[in-house]
């Protein structure tokens, strides 16, 4: 699967020799050149990692990075400007932005960003998200198998799904400990939206259902904080 790139320029030239350079690179590039249509496409195309001019129509790129932050905690946002002095590219961080690169630049300087801010995603996600845990996990009569996507509890086998499984494996490896509502969107999707919220409430009601068997086991909902795994 190739890697998108959402790129947002209003210079046609510009724009048509990087996005063209990176297709060659084997990136799928969705190039936009007015400010306000980005966000739809934000989330239509759900891009690995965002290219933004600062200075574009209608919506200019330090907004849209502080939008696009708000519903992505994790997405890389490279920012491209003419602007040079401290307090532009003090902005540009503060919007949301992971990176800086001032115009004009190199092709080969741009890609290299590119691969290192994707770089640093993936070793960020791979810190963010526990270990896989290959051996069985037992709580009373209710046995986790991480690698098998199976629950055991007294009644019945669970076929757990990838979703459930992270989860689940979340809440065994935090023991009565609370567990941050956010961090877990992050670890389990890659953002904390409004409509992944609203997906992990309903795993939740579900995993409460596979351990209800043990009466060990209780997942506390802390309001505005997270959840707790209290083992009795």
């Amino acid at each position: 699967m190739k890697t998108k790139i959402l790129y947002v320029e209003d210079e046609p030239f510009l724009g048509k020799i990087v996005k063209d350079t990176l297709e060659l690179k084997n990136y799928e590039v969705l190039m936009k050149d007015d400010g306000a249509r980005v966000l739809e496409a934000f989330f239509s195309f759900n891009p690995d990692i965002c290219i933004l001019d600062v200075m574009l129509p209608n919506v200019d790129g330090f907004t849209l990075g502080e939008q696009i932050r708000k519903r992505n905690a994790l997405v890389p946002i490279i920012f491209l400007t003419a602007k040079s002095q401290t307090d532009d590219v003090l902005n540009g961080f503060k919007s949301g932005g992971t990176d800086y690169l001032r115009k004009p630049f190199s092709i080969e300087e741009l890609i290299a960003r590119v691969e290192n801010q994707l770089h640093l995603l993936k070793t960020k996600s791979e810190n963010l998200i526990p270990k896989p845990n290959f051996e069985a996990v037992q709580i009373g009569n209710i046995r986790f198998f991480p690698d098998r996507f199976e629950l055991h509890n007294s009644l019945q086998t669970i076929k757990l799904s990838h979703r459930e499984a992270q989860i689940l494996n979340l809440f065994f490896t935090a023991q009565n400990q609370t567990i941050d509502r956010k961090e877990m969107l992050l670890s389990v999707w890659g953002d904390d939206s409004f409509f992944n919220s609203r997906n992990l409430d309903v795993y939740i009601r579900k995993i409460r259902e596979y351990l209800s068997p043990e009466p060990k086991i209780e997942i506390i909902t802390l309001k505005g904080k997270g959840y707790h795994f209290l083992i009795k």
